[in-house]
């Protein structure tokens, strides 16, 4: 990269003093060309009105000219021309002026000082330019190798950090662009190290969480095949079920997860009415439960989104609220004109506030009940988080009256 710079930066230079050069050759001609033929234009004034005519020397040529006379000399008319006149191996610029209605004169002045200072100019350059790429290039090498290093060396840190490495990071002490850079790739590693970790603990707990359905599995049907008269197959049956029941849920959860990490597109945005699937979980859990199910405070409340996912997330927070509610449930849904509040409250125990930021992690539990009948895969509430956030929302948790949990979600409105 440091020769590429310093190459462009030498060529980029190189042409434009090549190109200047030449300008300034040319210009410098011009002008002193200009300046000889304003010379002679004052000096055949100055002749034609002395009257004295044919007062050539080296330096200058005078020439008188009668009309009808085979002037030895072209008339330059009232500018001046440039030609190199008989005799001579130099040209000269003529100028005219007239002397009376039948005659002019002619003054030629010569024009090798205007070459001798062009080639002069030229050598000068011929030496300078080259010199000064020269000089431009050992700057630019310079300079470059000085801006570059420490991009160099952030280079170098970043290709030799692996997997393994994301603890790594590269120096960032400057306060300039490098510096800026430097710590951009900071947060980039500190992103990614945080998503590795967060990838292996998921991993971690999702192979625990399988591990002990599977293990029940293979211990009840070991003892059924070495003692089969201390089971029935309905006993056997029924554990298996269960187990394979669990395991489903968990891999479901996961899968949802998973899809829900991607970068897809945006979830389908259908008017939903959260009022319909809120009475839908109040019936189940009447049935399904002895718990009382206040739906009272519930009034009408749409959105846009994805009603299967809206219905996965009210039914995981009524699950929550079903396991450590002692004897009710209360639901409530209100409209105002940008936002949908949902709200699920049990009497339960409540979540202690210093534990309120985690709950929505995954696989994370509060106490340590992992019991099958009351225990969760520890992901419900996860998935009620990335549901809720897909649908540019925000969930709380707070103190319900009765001492319990209670869970407040806020969604657009879909009815603006």
């Amino acid at each position: 990269m440091r020769v590429r710079v310093t190459l462009a930066a030498v060529l980029v230079v190189g042409l434009a003093l090549v190109a200047g050069a030449l300008v300034l050759v040319a210009l410098l001609g011009a002008v002193l060309t200009d300046q000889v033929c304003a010379d002679a234009r004052e000096r055949a004034s100055q002749v034609a009105a002395s009257g004295v005519a044919d007062q050539s020397t080296a330096r200058e040529l005078v020439q008188l000219v009668h009309a009808g006379d085979e002037a030895r000399l072209a008339s330059p008319g009232t500018g001046c021309v440039s030609v190199e006149p008989p005799g001579y191996t130099e040209d000269f610029v003529f100028a005219a002026a007239p002397v009376r209605a039948d005659a002019e004169v002619i003054v030629g002045r010569p024009l090798v000082d205007v070459l001798d200072s062009t080639r002069f100019v030229r050598r000068v350059l011929v030496v300078g330019v080259p010199l000064m790429m020269l000089i431009v290039g050992g700057v630019t090498w310079v300079v470059t190798g000085r801006v570059l290093a420490p991009v160099t060396a952030i280079r170098r840190e970043v290709d030799g950090i692996t997997a393994s490495e994301l603890h790594r990071r590269v120096p960032a002490a400057r306060k300039d662009e490098i510096g800026r850079l430097a710590r951009t790739m900071n947060r980039m590693l500190d992103r990614l190290q945080r998503s590795r970790e967060s990838q292996q603990h998921f991993v971690s707990d999702a192979s625990h969480e399988l591990r002990s359905p599977i293990a029940a599995i293979r211990q009840h049907a070991e003892v059924a095949q070495a003692h089969p008269d201390r089971t029935t197959v309905d006993e056997l049956a029924s554990t298996v079920l269960a187990e394979d029941l669990r395991m489903q849920q968990l891999v479901d959860d996961l899968l949802l997860l998973a899809r829900s990490d991607e970068a897809g597109p945006e979830p389908s945005r259908t008017p939903v009415d959260l009022d319909d699937l809120l009475f839908a979980e109040a019936r189940r859990l009447r049935e399904a439960t002895k718990l009382v199910v206040d739906t009272s405070a519930v009034s009408a409340g749409q959105i846009l989104g994805d009603e299967t996912a809206l219905a996965r997330m009210i039914h995981n927070l009524t699950e929550n609220a079903a396991r450590h509610a002692r004897t009710q449930i209360d639901f409530s849904l209100s409209e105002s004109d940008d936002t949908v509040v949902l709200t699920i409250s049990d009497d339960g125990p409540g979540i202690p506030v210093a534990d309120r930021a985690h709950v929505f992690d995954r696989f994370v539990r509060l106490t340590p009940d992992r019991s099958r009948p009351t225990g969760g895969t520890g992901l419900g509430l996860a998935i009620v988080a990335e549901v809720i956030t897909h649908h540019h929302g925000t969930i709380q948790i707070h103190t319900s009256p009765t001492g319990g949990a209670t869970f407040e979600a806020h969604l657009p409105n879909g009815r603006t």
